[in-house]
């Protein structure tokens, strides 16, 4: 048995098809199919049930792509400790962001990033809240940037900066003429616009309707914060967005008109999390900073304590 061999059954896992799978190993697939089956014969199981047009892994093979993902894992921490030894700043982070972050922060920190770090390789993915806290959890990904609370013992917190909501209304809607901030009571008997389940910021506005006496306008979930603002560009009701996401290089629109909140203003606080365990635990904290200098200025200021 050998790593190789372990990568195309995982990929096999994956794909859940054999030509799928030899592609995304770099080989033909009869050289996937031959390696699978020396490897079903060493271990003395069959491992991939073979049927035609699909393919299922048998009860010992999900028990071993269980075993062979975390062995893979440890192998590539291998390899990035002795690369890191080399050169500490060299390497390939996986970093997980949820999408109502992702697309309105990495344009500012990005550059950032590639400035300080020339020679980090970074492999930037956008999942649910919930994905990439597993995914986290499993060593698919180095680092988590994630709105709190996030309780894992496993995982270390580094806090980066709060965000603010702010209101947005239609432009021929009444709080449309109101000037300067508002009360989180004028959101009193409104029908509110959220996201669909899954997504963290539901939540987040959820609370905050809840105890400003709004509720949530039935019959409708957007699948996206642009889907948010496109519906409440055509009047169909009010929003919440983050801070970030009114913030150029997104463009306003004419139809929508945005409130800013008095105090106490509903916010969310976004951390970087990693495993407590990682080969890049020394040199997160500096990732973190960067991140956090170059959202400061689109936020308003640190975090309170």
């Amino acid at each position: 048995m050998n790593l190789r061999d372990l990568r195309y059954l995982v990929a096999v896992a994956d794909h859940r098809h054999f030509g799928r799978a030899a592609e995304a190993c770099f080989v033909s697939q009869p050289t996937l199919s031959t390696q699978l089956k020396k490897l079903e014969r060493e271990l003395g199981v069959e491992l991939v049930e073979r049927n035609p047009g699909h393919i299922l892994l048998t009860a010992a093979g999900e028990q071993v792509v269980a075993r062979a993902r975390v062995v893979l894992h440890e192998a590539d921490d291998i390899v990035d400790i002795a690369r890191r030894a080399q050169d500490p700043e060299s390497g390939s982070l996986r970093v997980g962001l949820f999408p109502t972050l992702a697309p309105y922060l990495l344009p500012h920190v990005v550059p950032h990033l590639h400035a300080r770090f020339p020679k980090l390789e970074l492999l930037l993915v956008e999942e649910k809240t919930e994905v990439v806290h597993q995914r986290l959890r499993e060593g698919e990904l180095d680092v988590g940037v994630l709105a709190l609370p996030i309780h894992d013992e496993q995982l270390h917190t580094e806090v980066l900066f709060d965000e603010d909501f702010v209101l947005a209304v239609p432009r021929d809607h009444p709080l449309a003429a109101t000037a300067g901030p508002v009360d989180t009571s004028v959101l009193d008997g409104e029908h509110v616009l959220l996201l669909e389940e899954g997504h963290c910021l539901r939540e987040q506005a959820l609370a905050v309707c809840q105890l400003a006496g709004a509720d949530e306008r039935s019959g409708f979930r957007a699948t996206s914060l642009e889907t948010l603002r496109q519906m409440v560009a055509a009047g169909v009701g009010i929003t919440l967005l983050p801070e970030l996401a009114v913030r150029p290089p997104v463009p306003p629109s004419p139809d929508v008109v945005l409130l800013r909140f008095r105090e106490p203003v509903p916010r969310r606080r976004i951390a970087m999390l990693w495993r407590r365990t990682s080969v890049y635990a020394d040199l997160l904290p500096a990732v973190a900073g960067v991140v956090r200098d170059a959202a400061l200025p689109l936020v308003g200021g640190a975090p309170a304590a």
